[in-house]
């Protein structure tokens, strides 16, 4: 099997094994008919991805790569927080009327902010360190801006990413590694969807930056399955896995802000059927 299928099924069966239930707590999130949405979650995963080995993506349902990419790159390089500049519908349900889902995600990684070097945004800090001072243990992004929480209409979930390159003994290339912090995680709807887009970013700037790639590190503080997912996970944990597939990333873009959905693709992707009409709590 692949090593992200291994990685997902040990954490679900850990999660539903020894995780703690909300069932009759005071919880925030509510299905859409207005009953609460219960979880059973643990705290603190921890999944390592070595991204020279192998792709993280599921072969046990299939996760949209071009459609996870997109939103990646809505974020880290449109810098939008309108959902109008985004081609899948992920976050209407947190949309304005006109498409703004408020000073959230996007819109922080476009706030320029004064460094010594002069005035630059989050994500082109971090390309300007990679390349100028890649040992720095500085490299990181946050976009939980507390003075901007009660005009975000969500609080970001994957919030803050953290860099740093590595020389492995006989290469001449250095390698970059990251960390992907997340306050919170619905397992079934979003994590193989954040791995892969995390996965990708790293891969984008390890190109544009002369660099291999190495480990993708996701530290999630509340890793939970909501009440009426149990099923689900349960089903798809006990089918029989495909090997990784081989990921490709067009070698000829050398500017992040170049980057498409178009430039990134799967050779010999096979997995196990859909989940369709995954209940989403908000």
């Amino acid at each position: 099997m692949s090593l992200a299928d291994h990685i997902f099924i040990d954490m679900c069966n850990d999660i539903l094994t020894n995780g703690t239930s909300t069932e009759g707590e005071k919880v925030r999130p509510h299905w859409p008919d207005g009953t609460p949405a219960y979880t059973i979650k643990k705290f603190g995963v921890v999944n390592r991805y070595d991204l020279s080995k192998e792709f993280p993506i599921l072969t046990l349902r299939r996760t949209a790569l071009k459609s996870a990419t997109d939103e990646m790159l809505w974020i880290w390089q449109r810098k939008s927080n309108n959902i109008h500049d985004l081609n899948s519908h992920v976050w209407d349900e947190w949309a304005d009327e006109n498409g703004s889902i408020g000073k959230a995600y996007g819109y922080q990684m476009q706030v320029k902010h004064q460094y010594k070097e002069g005035m630059m945004d989050q994500v082109d800090r971090v390309i300007y360190d990679l390349k100028n001072n890649p040992f720095s243990r500085r490299i990181m992004t946050n976009i939980y801006v507390h003075q901007d929480l009660h005009e975000m209409n969500l609080y970001p979930c994957a919030y803050s990413m953290t860099f740093n390159v590595t020389q492995k003994k006989g290469e001449d290339r250095l390698t970059l590694n990251a960390i992907l912090n997340q306050r919170s995680q619905d397992v079934l709807a979003a994590n193989n969807w954040n791995v892969v887009q995390y996965a990708v970013l790293v891969y984008m700037l390890a190109q544009v930056c002369d660099m291999n790639v190495g480990e993708l590190v996701h530290v999630i503080a509340d890793a939970h399955i909501y009440d009426r997912h149990v099923d689900a996970i349960k089903e798809l944990i006990c089918r029989e896995p495909f090997p990784a597939p081989k990921f490709w990333l067009n070698p000829e873009i050398k500017d992040f802000y170049q980057f498409t959905p178009d430039d990134v693709k799967l050779e010999g992707y096979q997995t196990g059927e859909q989940i369709k009409d995954i209940p989403i709590a908000i």
